[in-house]
Order: structure tokens, then C-alpha cells, then sequence
């Protein structure tokens, strides 16, 4: 009888427990955005796609490559500030808004040396990637990925 009590509770406590994907599902989607585009509005629409993620839950973090990484330049291109329709919003100041909401913004580990520049060039909070956490972040199973 001890027996048939001991597997009656413990099938119920099993019941009770939330199912491992719903648990799974209660963590923050992950976001990374890779941005290696020179085109403004391409620049302008990863962002506000990231924004946007950003505001519904998921927690972003973003790769700017190439072109991409004059975004976080404390002196960039004019085309990375010069405000676009409808808004009058330009990449570099919506980036910073996600910023501020707490994403993580990494230039390409080879940005900075082939621009002859070092991470005293990047805005504050931009840093440049290591290729071994980025990658990771980039093949973890609960992430998804935008490329501009």
C-alpha cells in the first residue's frame, strides 16, 4: 500500500510541474542583428526591426560589420546621422535608444584594425566582439537572426 501512496504522489507532483518547454518559453526571445550594409535605409530598418523586437520582449544584441560598424562610430559618416522619413530618425541615434534599453552593440572583431582605428573611436558602450562568444551567441539554439 506504501508503495501504491509513494507512486500516486509522485505522479501527481510530476503532473503539477510546468512542462520543460513551457518554462523555456517564459525566457526573453534573443535577438542578434548583423549589420554589414552601407545603405542608410537598410542601416535605419535593422534597427527599427531590433527596436521593435526590443519592445516586445526579446533581448537584443547586435554585430555591425564593415559599413555597418560606422554606426558606432563617435565620428561618422554623415549618412549614418542624416535623419530619414518618416520620423527623422537615423541609424546611430536608434541604435542608441536600444542601447539604452539594455542591448549589447559589438563591433566585428576585424572592424577596428582594418579602419586603423581602436575602440577609442566607438561610442560609449560599443565594444568589439571576441569571434568565440559571438559565435556562440550566434548558434544558441533560442536565437534568432537578422542580417542587413
Amino acid at each position: 500500500m506504501r508503495k501504491l501512496m509513494l507512486v500516486v504522489a509522485l505522479a501527481a507532483a510530476a503532473w503539477a510541474l510546468p512542462p520543460a518547454q513551457a518554462q523555456a518559453q517564459e525566457a526573453p526571445p534573443k535577438l542578434v542583428t548583423v549589420v554589414t550594409s552601407a545603405e542608410p535605409q537598410t542601416q535605419l530598418m535593422a534597427m527599427v526591426l531590433s527596436f521593435q523586437a526590443q519592445e516586445q520582449g526579446a533581448e537584443v544584441r547586435m554585430l555591425l560589420c564593415g559599413p555597418g560598424g560606422d554606426i558606432a562610430l563617435k565620428e561618422p559618416p554623415e549618412a549614418v546621422t542624416a535623419p530619414q522619413e518618416p520620423m527623422d530618425m537615423n541609424p546611430q541615434k536608434l541604435m542608441g535608444r536600444i542601447m539604452a534599453n539594455g542591448a549589447e552593440v559589438q563591433v566585428c572583431a576585424l572592424y577596428l584594425p582594418n579602419a586603423g582605428l581602436d575602440e577609442s573611436a566607438l561610442l560609449d558602450g560599443v565594444t568589439a566582439a571576441e569571434p568565440g562568444p559571438m559565435a556562440a551567441a550566434l548558434l544558441a539554439p533560442d536565437t534568432r537572426l537578422l542580417t542587413f
